[in-house]
């Protein structure tokens, strides 16, 4: 006998299926959206089924865009000259949001990560590496995240470039805004120090 009418169990189920949702929380979205306005529920399937068939990806960067090349590829007055390499699209939102980018970016689509079976060839490093033949690339920053996973994709990155012409930096490592001394781990303190600057 079903607790449930079908169509509630499959939605839990389905919810139950995203990352951070168990099966309790699934049950409350559920919950949520049958006493919602119906027209909620209805954007809420619609920008769903959206998603996939109105998106494509960037050809120049590779990042998530709605025409063959994204807004920020389109953008004559960006500076041409200086790339960052990240991993997801969220990274791309998280520099923007600094406000203090204004150069361009490529998405690799994840990081190296043996454990998993990503190597380099599932990455967009081959997209990477010629569109760096092309010369205009002054300075590469390889931003990708300070783990292990993306410390060894930015190892690859930089050993494949050789002696090249192009500037590489990393983002600096620091401590947090507001944090802690004592909190702090002994890499992300040793980094701090390694990259202290002129007060």
């Amino acid at each position: 006998m079903r607790l449930l009418p079908e169509p509630v169990e499959n939605l839990i189920h389905e919810l139950s299926k995203l990352p951070s949702i168990g099966p309790r929380t699934a049950e409350r979205l559920t919950f949520f959206l049958l006493k919602a306005d119906p027209a909620e529920a209805a954007g809420l399937g619609q920008a769903l089924l959206d998603l996939h068939s109105g998106l494509t990806r960037c050809e120049v960067c590779r990042n998530l865009a709605t025409n063959p090349r994204c807004d920020i590829c389109s953008d004559g007055s960006r500076d041409q000259n200086l790339l960052a390499v990240v991993e997801e699209p969220l990274d791309v939102v998280a520099l923007e949001r600094t406000g203090h980018f204004r150069g361009l970016y490529h998405v690799l689509g994840g990081a190296i990560s043996p454990i998993d079976g990503i190597g380099p060839e599932q990455l967009e490093v081959k997209s990477l590496l010629k569109r760096l033949d092309s010369g205009s690339i002054k300075e590469l920053i390889l931003a990708t995240n300070p783990s292990t996973e993306g410390e060894a994709t930015a190892l690859f990155i930089r050993r494949q470039l050789g002696p090249a012409k192009i500037k590489v930096t990393r983002l600096a490592r620091g401590l947090p805004i507001g944090g802690d001394l004592e909190y702090a781990d002994q890499i992300t303190l040793g980094r701090a120090l390694e990259g202290r600057q002129a007060f």
